[in-house]
């Protein structure tokens, strides 16, 4: 039985607003003085990726998320002197709130794991705040465990992140489910610590991992609306 559920934060919880896409990096760089190529940059952010996903001691170093995004930069075509100061700049106010959007199903359905008596949690790899981000989303009241790597010095998955939300929760790990929508930081991290766990995946295609994630008893969900027929069929 689900006692308790955890959540990543960014691409799960919420999503980047114009600042943080195509032209907003565009806007950033031109402040700059770096002129960038927007057409280039979904696949700059998917090349950047492999940058998070490949590290091997999941230390917390805010340089990591410097370094992420100034290969998206690079990878647009931005260079430079003030290729360094932009990447800052952008990574600083990443952590932001109000350049953040949630996604419209997420309030509504917080609300009602927390009145269903689940005790929910925020395991998240991001420099955020989590306390503002509660206050700024207006989830205070809502959240009973806060795992923050800026805060404990590891990344997901490491295993320490997971058992020190658990204890916060008070719940084994067989009664908790992990939401996210990374493979490797959420999924594999919770399957890890013996937990159990769901990938979100946005997006009108399937998931070219979907086979092998139902192997491994880990559904892929649409969007968090799907959340409440998981947790009450098992």
């Amino acid at each position: 039985m689900i006692r308790a559920v955890l959540f990543d934060v960014d691409f799960t919880l919420i999503e980047p607003g114009p600042m943080f896409r195509a032209e907003g990096y565009r806007s950033f760089c031109a402040r700059h003085g770096m002129p960038v190529d927007i057409a280039r940059f979904d696949a700059a952010v998917v090349d950047a990726a492999r940058l998070l996903d490949g590290l091997e001691d999941q230390v917390y170093d805010a340089e990591i998320f410097v370094a992420y995004t100034r290969h998206i930069i690079e990878q647009m075509g931005g260079a430079g002197p003030a290729l360094d100061a932009c990447a800052r700049e952008i990574s600083e106010e990443w952590a932001t709130c109000d350049h953040f959007d949630m996604y419209p199903e997420v309030p509504r359905m917080l609300r009602e794991l927390a009145a269903r008596g689940l005790r929910l949690g925020l395991i998240s790899n991001s420099q955020r705040c989590l306390e503002s981000f509660q206050s700024h989303f207006e989830l205070r009241g809502l959240i009973d465990a806060t795992i923050s790597s800026s805060d404990h010095g590891f990344m997901k998955p490491h295993p320490r992140l997971f058992s020190m939300a658990l204890e916060q929760l008070r719940v084994e790990p067989p009664e908790a489910l992990m939401v996210g929508d990374s493979i490797r930081h959420d999924i594999d991290g919770a399957l890890s610590a013996g937990m159990r766990a769901a990938l979100v995946h946005r997006s009108d295609g399937a998931h070219p991992r979907t086979g092998e994630l139902a192997a491994r008893g880990v559904p892929v969900l649409r969007s968090l609306t799907e959340l409440m027929n998981l947790v009450e069929r098992t």
